[in-house]
């Protein structure tokens, strides 16, 4: 009886926040272990799909960093990197978008349809979604994103979760590669979505002791990073969460996607067991 009225009382807690956040949209990007372990893979769909039942709008955007490299692998194409980022020739966006725009991304797709929900699979090209210029010379097909047209989302929301692969249309009307978290805090910031959710593979962002921060302001970001706490791979992370923070989504959420259900853990108890990043002032 006690296992059933703590149950309960899981549920009561999440009233609350499902009242807040029906009818809202959050923007979830998944990588890391979430994508690569068909346990948490599972888990996550599972997640998608109860938050879309009870009436929030969702949005996916997948990384897939580790399928590419073994896709190169399997094909004899060897794998480059600038600065711990993709070095894309033509060889290797044709091997990126044969697993961002097709595998990995029907992959998702039938995962979630499979087990009850409603996905449809997209990349940035398609319906004009996103169109981005060379990122930088020396990474080769690699994009910034110029402009997000949101009309594609829109005709699939709410009917639909769009799951979009990472890739936009560059200036000659070919397809560029471009970094999930910043595609997908674009698409966050053009949708005026409730909240961006990255899941990563720690548990979000720590302090100088290494303990979880369960919330940080942007003031409080920008502090740690000229402090050297926020380093390495977190800082582009925070700073995108910062440039949509600014652009007008209301929260971002860093969170271990190692862990079962963190997507529902994270939006709908009041401790989280992420790190989410507000604008200076706001709860």
């Amino acid at each position: 009886m006690e296992e059933l009225i703590a149950k309960a009382r899981v549920l009561v807690e999440a009233l609350p926040y499902i009242s807040e956040f029906r009818g809202k949209t959050v923007v979830v990007k998944i990588g890391g272990a979430a994508l690569e372990d068909p346990a948490l893979r599972r888990r996550f769909a599972e997640d998608l799909i109860l938050l879309d039942w009870v009436g929030i709008d969702l949005v996916v955007v997948h990384g897939g960093g580790k399928q590419i490299t073994t896709m190169l692998d399997k094909v004899g194409q060897k794998a480059s990197f600038v600065d711990g980022q993709r070095v894309t020739d033509a060889a290797t966006l044709e091997v990126v978008e044969m697993v961002l725009g097709g595998s990995l991304n029907q992959e998702l797709v039938r995962l979630v349809n499979h087990m009850g929900g409603a996905a449809v699979g997209i990349t940035g090209c398609d319906g004009g979604l996103a169109r981005a210029t060379i990122r930088r010379p020396e990474l080769g097909l690699v994009g910034e994103v110029t402009s997000v047209d949101r009309t594609v989302i829109d005709r699939l929301l709410p009917e639909y979760i769009p799951v979009v692969a990472p890739l936009a249309t560059g200036p000659d009307g070919n397809a560029l590669n471009v970094n999930a978290d910043v595609f997908a805090a674009r698409l966050a910031q053009a949708l005026g979505a409730e909240k961006l959710v990255l899941l990563t593979d720690i548990a979000g962002v720590l302090d100088a002791e290494r303990r979880l921060i369960s919330s940080l302001t942007d003031a409080d970001a920008r502090a740690l990073i000229a402090q050297g706490v926020i380093s390495g791979g977190m800082i582009p992370k925070v700073e995108q969460a910062l440039t949509a923070l600014a652009a007008g989504v209301h929260k971002i959420h860093i969170i271990d996607g190692r862990l079962e259900h963190a997507l529902l853990l994270e939006i709908f108890t009041r401790e989280g067991v992420g790190t989410q990043v507000v604008s200076t002032g706001k709860p």
